[in-house]
Order: structure tokens, then C-alpha cells, then sequence
């Protein structure tokens, strides 16, 4: 019996129904059932008639495996009787989406948007950050409306509802990203910049090929028109065969009399499958220049084709493997049976509809009508709706039934006087309750005064301690006299001081907001680095912390340093930034004064300050800074050198009229001898610095100085029972 979440992925090919039923155990996807129907003769032969192949095959399934109405189908069309378009969105607000994309549908979709069905969604590693789409790629998927209902109507005759509708190499994504490149798609985040390798996909089928090429998180997608049927009828042609003799020709082409003449005969198809993968690569790598292919990964059954694979990988140059197995996918009932082992390479658009439909898939897009699924949601709810209508009638009938009788047997005469009674004490309830009412509200009013009056001298130096703790934090280098060294005395590369450039800050109502899956992604990763850096251990329960919850303040720092001397391996760029700013917020304390200038010591915590992060780090870039050793030239010294370059055309081409109105260059003060070598001495303008560019955030709620010296007291108290019960203990 099929499991009440089951999916079954069907994919109607040209020469076999195939079907694979899983569900979800767990995290696990298993597979409990599959079928795999050959058609008697290809749907594509002139002789044959499509719809009634369909629908045998159909009729067929249904008596082979057991079928409920709670299980979900999900079925493909082929990539070429849709549309896949990719694009990215300017930087917009998330809400906004969905106008773009509207207005995107209408210049990519070459027909009238009542005349297609169509869906999109945002690509895996797609950024959005505080409720805006900074760098994201949203997927627009269409096909025609009369093809979408041509699909399920074999379907429908067969008595089955289709839930999903989706495109064949879609559902090869789909299959790809959940087995081989998970670990991708959880653990990292996408950067354009330095993408991660690409997969090459290729799905050969009967009369045409799908070719995707994905990295996880982009895809690329071609139709090729090459498929297993141009190797049989190249037999067919060359040979001078019947199209079924070729065919078994084509499969047991090892166990034939020549199978070099047979070889030869299908060069020519091997010839144009290999130059249209090349030209789809090369197109694909033209648009994305920063892009590096892996591997080719080869499915369907022709990949059984003795030779194929060997054949792909000594002309494309790339590592080709046959898809014969899915890791992730368990259920040995299913895997083991020889039917399915032998023709599992054309399992993966059934086994990527499966996952889709479990909701395991990267892609969750789907063409069914939605005027199908507004007509069955309807018809779902319709019982519920007669039931509640039902319920709500006898309920008024059997309330107007007591209602009467009880009205039948009363006398107004006989209650009048209580009634009477019962107003005047319901008027003196309501006159006290006002006042009592307007009392309460006048105490909340000068409980919010005093408060007010009582707090505010120490609430307004918050910001003050706050800035005064980030300052604390910073590593400065000084020297015995307690200023800043010179680049002569330290270079700047040397220098571990980390310098500011702004320090920003945004009230949240819910700081889950800001701890977002990502968020939390990045946080657990620097708390790993910071704890191999410095050799510390982590914090008990770091990789559950649900992150900062109820209202407080995200304070953001932006700034550099210089400190990137590459031979200090494991100390300069994002490392450096860990060993000093991330490792004062988790382990220093910080020193603040009372009203009386006394100082006290405060830890991160009790200062309200947590979850610090290192949300951004660029990598380290060269610049020019000025130094500070720097004097420029005297009038009337040498042009030469870096003084010429400071001096500028126009400043060298009124200097050089001057000097020709005062008697040649020497009129100038140029001199050939002496003054050259002292402009030689002379310090340059700027010096060359790399530096690392950063942004750093942690979470903080304000505590009063107050609250945080009663903290303090009532921490000394408990640690003062704490000693006293172990030491009665001891006695």
C-alpha cells in the first residue's frame, strides 16, 4: 500500500511510461514502488498512434500498482514544449518581486500571458538581506496553456489528478542538486565572483537531448536534437535494415558479427552529438566567463550504448560518468530488482518529480492551470461547507426551540421589579469602575513620570558607554612615548590597529528577523574560525542557539586595517579581525566609570552586548595612502623624479615658460648636479598599503549602569551561598 505522503514522478517518454513512487522516512527519501512500461512501437514512428500508446501504457499502470487519492503525481514535459528564462533583477525590495517579474514575463514570453501558464521562483544563493533582493537570479518557467491541458488529459481519462506539472530538465536539477551537490548547496553561499565549479548534464532520449549545465546554484539549459533514435536510423540507413532489426542492433552492438562495421556506421551521430555539446559549452562559458566545467555526467538509456561514454570523454577533454545509481536514495525493495538496476539511468526525471513533489527539490515551480487548481480546492472544500452549514442550521433551529419555550413560560410583570433592581446596581458598578478606572490610569501616569525623571540620567549615557566599549575593543599600536610610530618606525603592514569608518545601528521589534537562517549560517562559521584561531573552545550548545529573540539593537562597524603581511600565515586579512575585534566581544571585559568617577568592570554580557559576527570580508586590496613623513620640495629645487609627477602637465608648462623668460633652465632652478640628489632623499607622496575592508555586527540591549551593578551584587551574593553550602557540606 502506497504511504498517505507517497509521490509518484511519472514521465511519459517516446518509448516507455516510467514511474518511481517515493516517500519520505524520516530525512530520507525512499523509494517503495516504480514501473516501467515499453511502448510496442516508438511515438514518433510515422505508423504509430500516440494517444492510444498513452493510454494503454496508462491502463496498464493502473493494474500493476495500487493508486489513492492521497497520493500526489507528478508528472514532465519535455524541456521543448516550454520556456526557461533566467534573469537578474535590479536591487529591489523582496515585495517587489513579483512586479518584475510580471513585467519580465511580458518581454521574455513571446505570447499573451492569458494564453500560457506560467510560474517562477528565486534561484538557490540568491542574496536578500534586511527585506531587499541585493544579488539574486529568479527563474521564469511557461509553456502553452492547450499543451499543459494536452498533457493531463491521458491523465484524467485514466481517472488520475496531476498535482505538478514540471519541465524534464528542471526535474534533472532537481535530481542533480538533492543527490551529488547537496552538500554545496547547504554548507556554501553562492559568490558571483568566484563561483564554484559547473556539472554538465546531458539526457539523451529517444528523438532529442537535454543539456543542463549547473553549478548548484545557476543553471543553463539547451535542447539538442540528437537523440538514440539517430543511431538506429543511421543503421537503418547505412546497413539497409528494417528500423526494428537496427534497433536490437544498436543495443547488442558487442555481441554482433562486426561490431567495428557498426561502430563506424554510427560515427557520424557520435561526430554531431560531440559538436553539439561543444558549441553549447562554449556558448555557456561566453556568457559566463568565470565559469569552469567539472565533470559530464551522462542518463538515460542509450548512456548503455557500448562505447558512448568513452567515446564523449576522449573528444571533450572532461571526466564522463553514467548516472546508473542514486546515493541519496534508499529502499533496497525497489533498488535490487533487476528491472530497475538495468534501466535505472532513465529513472532521473521520475526520481527528480518525486522529490519535488516531497518538497526536497531546489525548484518548486509547477505548470498545472491554476483555473485546475482553484476547481479542485473548490470541490475538496465542498463537503467541509455543507457540514458546516448543516451544523450551523440545526444549531439556530435547536436555540430558536429553547428560545421559545423559555419565552412562552416567562411574565414580564412577575421580574419587573427585579429587573429594576438589577439597573441600579449595574449603573453604581459602572460609575465605581470608572473611577477605580481613572484612578489606575492617573497611577500609571506618575509611575511613568518618576521612572522617567528617576532613569534619564542614565539612559542618556548609554550611547556614551557603548561607544566608549567599541573603542576598548579596537587593538591600537603605540609607541614608549604613547603615539602612533611612524611608517620608518613601524610600516603599516606591521600595525595591528583596526580603524573605523562608521559605526551605524537599527532597532529591531524582533531580533529574529535579523538572525535569519543566513545569519545564523554565518555566525556558527566565524565561531568555528575564532575558536581555531585562538585555540578556545566553543560555547556550550553554539550550533542550537536559536539566536536573540524579543526587541534590541543591531550596532553595525565598518572599517579597515593594514595589518596583511602575507608571511604571517593564519594572522592578516579576516584572520586578523578574528584574533582582535571577534575575540574582544566574546572573551574582554571593558572599564566604565560611576557618577563619581569610579571605575568598574563589566562583562560583554552584562553590558548587553552578544552575538558579535563578521557578516562581510572582502578580500585585502592594494590603495595609496599618504605619508605622513612627507614634505614637499622647497622653491627653486630640482624638477625631477617624484617632484616633476607631483607638479603635473600644467604645473611643468608654466615652469618651463618661466624659466625660458629667465634665462633657461637654470632660471627655473632646475640644476643639473646637487639638487637631484637631495630631491632623491626626499620622502614619496603616498605609500603603497594593502588593505582588508570589513563589516562587523552584534546584537545589543541597553542595561543601565544600575541594573548592571545590582547584577553584579546579586551575582557576589549567590556565589557567597554557592561557598557557604559547600562548605557546610564539607563539615
Amino acid at each position: 500500500m502506497a504511504n498517505a505522503a507517497s509521490v509518484w514522478g511519472i514521465e511519459i517518454g517516446q518509448s516507455a511510461l516510467k514511474a518511481l513512487r517515493c516517500h519520505l522516512d524520516g530525512d530520507s527519501v525512499v523509494a517503495d514502488a516504480f514501473d516501467f512500461i515499453e511502448y510496442p512501437k516508438i511515438l514518433s514512428q510515422p505508423e504509430a498512434d500516440p494517444e492510444e500508446l498513452v493510454r494503454e501504457a496508462l491502463e496498464k499502470f493502473l493494474e500493476r500498482n495500487d493508486y489513492s487519492k492521497g497520493t500526489k503525481i507528478v508528472v514532465s514535459v519535455p524541456g521543448s514544449s516550454g520556456l526557461a528564462k533566467f534573469f537578474k533583477p535590479p536591487p529591489v525590495e523582496a515585495k517587489k518581486i513579483a512586479d518584475i517579474v510580471r513585467y519580465e514575463a511580458r518581454q521574455q514570453i513571446p505570447f499573451d500571458l492569458d494564453d500560457v501558464v506560467w510560474d517562477y521562483q528565486m534561484m538557490p544563493g540568491s542574496l536578500i538581506e534586511e527585506g531587499f533582493a541585493l544579488d539574486s537570479e529568479i527563474g521564469l518557467f511557461a509553456m502553452k496553456r492547450e499543451q499543459a491541458y494536452r498533457a493531463i488529459e491521458p491523465f484524467e481519462a485514466a481517472g488520475l489528478e496531476v498535482d505538478l506539472i514540471q519541465l524534464a530538465p528542471l526535474a534533472l536539477y532537481n535530481m542533480l542538486s538533492y543527490d551529488r551537490l547537496h552538500e554545496r548547496l547547504e554548507n556554501d553561499t553562492f559568490d558571483p565572483e568566484n563561483p564554484p565549479s559547473s556539472t554538465v548534464l546531458l539526457s539523451i532520449g529517444t528523438d532529442s537531448s537535454d543539456l543542463i549545465i549547473t553549478s548548484g546554484f545557476r543553471i543553463w539549459q539547451r535542447s539538442i536534437p540528437l537523440g538514440g533514435n539517430h543511431f538506429t536510423r543511421q543503421l537503418t540507413k547505412e546497413l539497409k535494415l528494417t528500423f526494428a532489426k537496427a534497433e536490437h542492433l544498436k543495443r547488442h552492438a558487442r555481441e554482433a558479427e562486426d561490431p567495428k562495421l557498426i561502430f563506424q556506421t554510427m560515427r557520424p551521430v557520435f561526430n554531431d552529438l560531440v559538436t553539439e555539446i561543444q558549441r553549447s559549452v562554449g556558448f555557456f562559458k561566453s556568457i559566463n566567463r568565470k565559469a569552469e566545467i567539472a565533470e559530464l555526467l551522462v542518463t538515460g538509456n542509450t548512456v548503455k550504448m557500448p562505447g558512448l561514454a568513452q567515446y564523449l570523454g576522449k573528444n571533450l577533454g572532461y571526466d564522463v560518468h553514467a548516472i546508473d545509481r542514486f546515493g541519496r536514495l534508499s529502499g533496497e525493495e525497489v533498488l535490487s530488482i533487476p528491472t530497475f538496476k538495468e534501466n535505472a539511468p532513465t529513472f532521473g526525471v521520475c526520481y527528480g518529480l518525486a522529490l519535488q513533489g516531497l518538497g526536497e527539490g531546489q525548484i518548486g515551480t509547477s505548470l498545472v492551470p491554476q483555473e485546475i487548481v482553484t476547481e479542485r480546492m473548490i470541490r475538496a472544500k465542498k463537503p467541509w461547507a455543507l457540514a458546516c452549514l448543516a451544523a450551523l442550521l440545526m444549531g439556530l433551529v435547536t436555540h430558536y426551540v429553547f428560545v421559545q419555550k423559555s419565552w412562552s413560560q416567562t411574565h414580564p410583570d412577575d421580574w419587573q421589579q427585579a429587573t429594576s433592581a438589577v439597573k441600579i446596581a449595574q449603573d453604581h458598578s459602572r460609575r465605581h469602575t470608572e473611577m477605580f478606572d481613572g484612578f489606575k490610569s492617573k497611577l500609571v501616569y506618575l509611575r511613568s513620570v518618576g521612572n522617567e525623571v528617576s532613569g534619564n540620567s542614565e539612559r542618556r549615557l548609554q550611547w556614551m558607554e557603548l561607544a566608549s566599549t567599541v573603542t576598548q575593543m579596537l587593538p591600537r599600536s603605540l609607541n614608549e612615548e604613547g603615539r602612533r610610530p611612524s611608517p620608518k618606525e613601524l610600516p603599516f603592514m606591521d600595525r595591528p590597529d583596526i580603524y573605523v569608518t562608521s559605526v551605524d545601528d537599527r532597532y529591531y521589534e524582533d531580533l529574529s528577523t535579523w538572525f535569519d537562517e543566513r545569519r545564523a549560517s554565518r555566525y556558527r562559521e566565524e565561531l568555528r574560525s575564532w575558536a581555531d584561531l585562538t585555540d578556545s573552545e566553543l560555547p556550550e550548545g553554539y550550533a542550537e542557539d536559536e539566536g536573540p529573540t524579543e526587541s534590541g539593537w543591531v550596532i553595525e562597524i565598518r572599517g579597515y586595517h593594514d595589518y596583511n603581511n602575507t608571511e604571517r600565515r593564519g594572522f592578516e586579512a579576516s584572520n586578523h579581525i578574528r584574533r582582535t575585534l571577534l575575540n574582544s566581544f566574546l572573551t574582554k571585559s571593558v572599564q566604565l566609570p560611576d557618577e563619581s568617577g569610579r571605575m568598574h568592570t563589566f562583562t560583554m554580557e552584562e553590558m548587553g552586548i552578544s552575538y558579535p559576527v563578521l557578516v562581510s570580508d572582502n578580500k585585502p586590496r592594494k590603495v595609496q595612502v599618504p605619508n605622513p613623513d612627507y614634505e614637499p620640495p622647497p622653491p627653486g629645487t630640482a624638477m625631477s623624479g617624484t617632484g616633476m609627477e607631483d607638479m603635473g602637465m600644467e604645473g611643468m608648462g608654466m615652469a618651463m615658460a618661466m624659466g625660458m623668460e629667465g634665462g633657461g633652465m637654470d632660471g627655473m632652478g632646475m640644476q643639473p648636479n646637487g639638487a637631484a640628489d637631495g630631491a632623491a632623499k626626499r620622502e614619496p607622496k603616498t605609500l603603497p598599503v594593502v588593505r582588508q575592508d570589513f563589516v562587523f555586527q552584534f546584537v545589543w540591549k541597553p542595561a543601565s549602569l544600575s541594573e548592571r551593578l545590582q547584577q553584579q551584587r546579586e551575582a557576589a551574593e549567590q556565589e557567597k551561598l554557592e561557598a557557604a553550602g559547600q562548605e557546610v557540606a564539607m563539615n
